[in-house]
């Protein structure tokens, strides 16, 4: 076709290739051509165009342009979805779908410059091309906000609340409304019951990335449902570490020292017996050697705590022991004149720290530096922590014995080595930078999908269920659980002590922030070294704390410690009384995603050899990324 002056046709189809040689303008409502339509000149379609193979001088569509291959000097479209695009203009379109986008380079020859930065932009391109083309998940959620009008089963600490606890509903709504709307606005108008509460940064979950998964497309399961069994039988396990808080791990069992009331193997027995407990057990039961630990491969095994707790770890020039600061049992609970060193036992201090007040009572330091030997030095060990502090800790110990991952390609290499990519600056940059990211990837999950209640508040359902104020559906596995009696007759309430005096955090249970990030960090670091390298001269902290002693038993292997850190970390939340077990369970796995997704991200943008970093996954198997 050659026509001399404007054309409008209502449909244009061919079964083979058009050309059209107009220098005015072309008008078509929907064109469909099995092979190539070529239009020199300018043209606007009021429906769709679908062709083999497009390429036009200037293109307007309201509709959808769909083909293999696009070629237009001007492109305004509603939707261009193709599998290769090359725009020497300017692309407008709401929507572009493309496996490579490609700009406009010199004319009549690229420059490297150029060159460069096509490459560049198609390898951004590619990577969100990637990223896009994993369909969403579901993200499902346990129930109890559609269940209960009164949202017992729900994250609500420092809104206001009736004398049982019970979350004031309008100041529900308003969070609802703000996790619904997104608006910054929204979130500034949720009413919060004490103006010393502040809900903990909810608009991080909203945030876009530029590496790695959205947060959207990343899933984690369901928590347990408030009335379940599993739920019960998780909280049980928690009032059963609040009571050993000062129970060293290397007594459990054995019924001396710090262990003498014998409350460990109360403990395995209780969690032995109930049906939902999913913790790590041997021939069916709990046994001191898994008590409050993991599944995951390497965290039964050795001592309680991780090599990485207790090794010296080198600053550069400066080496530093791992004591910390812990706390003073007996002198924190004399000040605060509390029943037990432990803080939230009293209804009323309790109920005024979930409408947001400061709590009254501090913590008493120990003037003693100590290495972390039970459940209470462990809550406070990841209680003013930097996030993913112990695996950067981790990563400098490695630095000193720990070759690379036989994956790196600079291990075979005659006359390289690697430093800003697959050497120490790689590695702890990406520790620390890829955290945030993973936090952002949890915050989503608290705030816009689970809204979880947290322990104390499950506590405080208990509490008066018990004493009769209330009837609540917590599973009698709970209810009627040694842990919670034995709680009672110490502090004089059915609440769970808390290790903090301010309880929980501002933000909701489900999942583990300490989790996600040690999940993350915990990979990442596997993928970088060798994890079957033994672990040399281990130890293991004396009886109080002041030294380190050799450990004798099986030799412990990088990958094994690396999750027990992982573990160990996650589970000093619980112990501390503010996270679940599937808090922590799940949250591993959540960060394990995340870190895999930005490892495969980054090994698109390598110009060595690369064959892929193999390593072990919390689950046990392995994965080459």
């Amino acid at each position: 076709m050659n026509p001399q002056a404007d054309i409008t046709v209502n449909t244009l189809s061919s079964n083979g290739r058009t050309v059209i040689d107009n220098h005015c303008n072309l008008d078509v409502q929907a064109a469909r051509v099995r092979g190539d339509l070529r239009v020199r000149g300018a043209s606007t379609l009021t429906g769709s165009l679908t062709a083999g193979s497009t390429a036009v001088d200037s293109l307007h569509t309201t509709g959808t342009v769909s083909a293999n291959t696009l070629s237009a000097t001007n492109l305004n479209a509603n939707a261009a979805s193709v599998f290769n695009l090359t725009a020497l203009g300017t692309i407008t379109a709401d929507t572009v779908i493309a496996n490579t986008i490609r700009r406009p380079l010199a004319v009549p020859a690229a420059t490297p410059d150029l060159q460069r930065q096509s490459d560049a932009y198609d390898t951004r391109v590619n990577s969100a091309y990637a990223e896009y083309q994993v369909p969403l998940p579901t993200h499902s959620t346990n129930g109890d906000e559609a269940l209960y009008a009164n949202k017992i089963g729900n994250y609500s600490k420092g809104l206001a609340h009736n004398g049982l606890g019970e979350v004031d509903l309008s100041s529900y709504a308003a969070l609802i409304t703000a996790v619904t709307t997104g608006q910054p606005s929204d979130f500034d108008a949720i009413p919060m019951g004490n103006a010393h509460a502040k809900l903990t940064n909810p608009q991080a979950g909203l945030a876009f990335d530029l590496e790695g998964a959205d947060s959207w497309a990343l899933f984690e399961q369901p928590p347990p449902a408030l009335a379940s069994q599993q739920r019960a039988d998780e909280t049980v396990e928690l009032y059963w570490q609040a009571l050993l808080r000062d129970v060293n791990f290397a007594d459990y069992g054995t019924g001396t020292n710090t262990d003498s009331a014998g409350l460990s193997t109360l403990a395995c027995t209780e969690l032995s017996g109930l049906g939902a407990f999913n913790g790590p057990k041997v021939a069916g039961a709990v046994t001191p050697a898994t008590l409050f630990r993991s599944s995951i491969p390497g965290s039964v095994g050795g001592p309680w705590g991780s090599q990485f707790m207790y090794l010296a770890c080198p600053f550069g020039a400066v080496s530093v022991n791992q004591k910390m600061t812990t706390i003073d049992p007996v002198a924190s609970q004399a000040a605060s004149g509390l029943p037990t060193p432990d803080y939230m036992t009293n209804y009323s201090e309790w109920l005024n720290i979930e409408n947001g007040a400061a709590p009254t009572h501090s913590l008493v330091f120990d003037g003693t530096a100590r290495y972390v030997r039970n459940a209470r030095d462990m809550a406070q060990y990841v209680h003013l922590d930097v996030l993913c502090q112990q695996f950067y800790q981790a990563m400098l110990i490695l630095f000193t014995f720990c070759p690379f991952n036989v994956g790196n390609p600079y291990n075979t290499s005659t006359n390289q080595s690697g430093f800003g990519l697959f050497g120490n600056p790689h590695i702890s940059g990406l520790l620390p930078e890829g955290c945030y990211r993973a936090l952002c990837k949890q915050w989503f999950q608290k705030w816009f999908v689970h809204r979880c209640l947290r322990p104390e508040a499950y506590g405080g359902l208990v509490h008066n269920t018990l004493t009769g104020a209330a009837t609540y559906p917590i599973h009698p596995d709970c209810l009627t659980s040694t842990a919670v009696a034995t709680t009672f007759s110490k502090t004089g309430s059915y609440l769970l002590p808390q290790a903090y005096p301010e309880g929980s955090p501002y933000h909701p249970s489900y999942g583990s922030g300490h989790a996600t990030v040690s999940g993350f960090a915990c990979t990442i670091l596997k993928a970088f070294f060798n994890g079957n390298t033994v672990i040399p001269s281990p130890v293991q902290p004396s009886a109080d704390g002041t030294t380190l002693v050799p450990y004798v038993g099986p030799a412990l292997t990088v990958t094994g410690e690396l999750n027990k850190l992982a573990y160990n970390v996650a589970t000093g939340r619980a112990m501390a009384g503010i996270h679940y077990r599937s808090d922590s369970d799940n949250s591993l796995l959540l960060g394990e995603a995340m870190a895999i997704a930005i490892l495969r991200d980054q090994r698109a943008t390598y110009n060595e050899n690369f064959a892929g970093f193999t390593f072990q996954k919390f689950d046990g198997t392995t994965i080459t990324v």
